[in-house]
């Protein structure tokens, strides 16, 4: 009898979630869960297949700045219609040092979900883990509005955003491998960086272990892998966001998965407990978490302004 595929062995340890706004994607694949981001969502809103979200934003007499939410809850709507758990939607990226700015924003894009008959239980709410993000996700956690702090680099961001209460945050992988690679040129030894040695695992790994060892309730999601490798390093994290492409590899694959990543032998640590001082500090000493959240929310931003410009 044949082994399951990787991807099978995989979903029995870890959350699988789709990294795409392909919703046709999603309904082939039947991931538990799916997350979007505006640079997927510009991707797929243009792409032809969707247009009709579009037209549909473009209906409402609204600023284009309004009608983006439309766009980014309407993809989300369709995308719950083929999963059974929750879809991540990103508030915009340019609200990422706003507090104020980026709860009311949260607070519309889950008033247009529940306006059309979509309970808050299945919204994640991503903001990007800046200070201010955190302190948004705060306050909406405290009034059941569920967040999902993404681009993060370093423990001091995941330690602000279990804090705040975070429901979950996406650390990212790819990301990080990609800062070190650059960094090291052509010394860089892919051998000697792959699998449990790679950067950005070892830094997902970090963030897993102090939060489950603090007691924290926030879920733990891997995001932003550039290879199968780097998934099968962090089997038994809470949640892992994979691209279709890999999810594809994972299930034309059949060697055993084993989980990686277990609490059993954790030690009891401190509570969490950072300042923003010390948060800040901890962000400006780490030259790949300060570059690639600068870099992230950039694109994130761009992307924003490319979808706006289709929304006019």
């Amino acid at each position: 009898m044949q082994q399951a595929s990787e991807l099978e062995q995989l979903k029995s340890m870890t959350v699988v979630v789709a990294d795409t706004g392909d919703i046709d994607a999603i309904a082939q694949l039947k991931p538990t869960e799916a997350t979007t981001n505006p640079s997927l969502i510009l991707k797929a809103a243009t792409g032809g297949k969707y247009t009709h979200i579009l037209e549909a934003a473009r209906s409402v007499n609204e600023p284009a700045e309004a009608r983006i939410d439309r766009v980014l809850t309407g993809f989300g709507a369709a995308i719950l219609e083929h999963i059974p758990g929750r879809v991540s939607t990103e508030v915009d990226a340019r609200l990422s040092f706003d507090t104020n700015a980026t709860i009311a924003k949260a607070r519309r894009i889950i008033g247009l979900y529940e306006a059309m008959g979509i309970s808050r239980e299945r919204i994640l709410i991503k903001i990007a883990a800046t200070w201010q993000g955190c302190e948004a996700a705060r306050v909406l956690e405290a009034e059941g509005i569920h967040c999902n702090m993404t681009l993060i680099f370093c423990t001091a961001q995941a330690e602000a955003a279990a804090q705040a209460s975070a429901t979950l945050i996406s650390p990212f992988v790819g990301r990080i491998y990609d800062w070190f690679k650059a960094a090291e040129g052509a010394c860089w030894d892919e051998a000697a960086n792959s699998g449990l040695k790679d950067p950005g695992v070892q830094s997902v790994t970090a963030i897993y272990k102090r939060l489950k060892a603090a007691g924290s309730k926030t879920q733990i999601m891997g995001a932003s892998f550039r290879n199968k490798g780097e998934i099968l390093a962090l089997a038994g994290c809470d949640l892992l966001t994979i691209s279709p492409k890999l999810l594809n590899e994972l299930d034309s694959s059949f060697a055993q998965v084993l989980p990686t990543l277990t609490t059993e032998e954790l030690e009891q640590s401190a509570p969490i407990s950072i300042s923003e001082p010390d948060f800040l500090l901890a962000l400006a000493m780490s030259a790949v978490a300060s570059e690639k959240l600068a870099a992230g929310i950039r694109s994130f931003a761009v992307d924003t302004e490319k979808l706006q410009a289709h929304l006019v």
